[in-house]
């Protein structure tokens, strides 16, 4: 039987620099532990913390390591050192649970690590970045695979830019915008008007960044053979509680900008 799975090996940019390496792998190794929380009884898991600036995921549907990795992305500390994902997706032999990630050798890990390796080559470097196996002749979405790489691959690059353009204020708020729902909810955790939240969120095309994240996983979910849109949706219901449960440990006072 086959096993739907998405993998990311994550890196993170210029992690060698300021003396700042026990603190990021410190992190990391906390972040480890917040994945497993928020995939519990969700999404077969997989994590290793390795070589002290990398993470290496494999979970099972195909939208999981892609809603993880933008998760990641907009709660991540170290603004000043952020982190970039090789991508794969597809299927596999084995229960995720039976994995031994550390050993583990499948084609959709070297996809994800060529992914990874295209981003670390780049001087402007994107957040994430796909590679899918070759095109083959099973009827499922790898008849079209290169197609959808590059189609999602085009989608990440364009959101990126509006990503990159948005001010630190307004990338805070885009992010608790995600968690918490409600401009409301965002404008009492900051201690600002509404007006002041509804401007920040126009601004920065919020809506448009969110939207499009919310296509892709849509998009992920439906390449599937498996029903797993339930398993994204409950996966990012569990995000978002963990995170408002701790919300001052995710976005702390010095992180609500004036």
């Amino acid at each position: 039987m086959s096993t739907e799975v998405s993998i990311f090996i994550m890196d993170i940019s210029n992690s060698s620099k300021e003396n700042i390496g026990k603190a990021l792998s410190d992190y990391l190794g906390q972040l480890k532990e917040s994945i497993s929380l928020w995939t519990k009884n969700t999404a077969g898991t997989q994590i290793s913390h390795r070589a002290g600036d990398e993470l290496v995921l494999v979970s099972n549907g195909y939208a999981t390591a892609y809603t993880l990795a933008f998760y990641i992305s907009r709660i991540w500390k170290f603004t000043d050192h952020p982190p970039y994902f090789g991508l794969s997706f597809g299927t596999i032999k084995e229960d995720v649970r039976d994995i031994n990630i550390e050993t583990w050798i499948h084609p959709l890990m070297k996809q994800a690590r060529n992914a990874n390796n295209h981003l670390k080559k780049q001087p402007d470097r994107l957040l994430f970045r796909f590679a899918l196996p070759a095109s083959s002749n099973e009827q499922d979405f790898t008849v079209f695979s290169k197609q959808f790489e590059i189609l999602i691959n085009t989608n990440l690059m364009l959101k990126q830019g509006q990503i990159n353009e948005q001010t630190d204020i307004q990338s805070l708020v885009c992010s608790l915008y995600l968690i918490l729902g409600q401009q409301k909810k965002v404008s009492e955790h900051l201690k600002r008007t509404t007006a002041t939240i509804s401007h920040h969120m126009k601004q920065g095309k919020t809506q448009i960044i969110l939207h499009a994240f919310d296509n892709i996983v849509k998009v992920l979910d439906s390449l599937g053979a498996q029903d797993n849109h339930r398993l994204t949706d409950k996966l990012q219901t569990n995000i978002n509680h963990h995170i408002i449960t701790h919300l001052s440990d995710y976005f702390p006072e010095e992180r609500r900008l004036s």
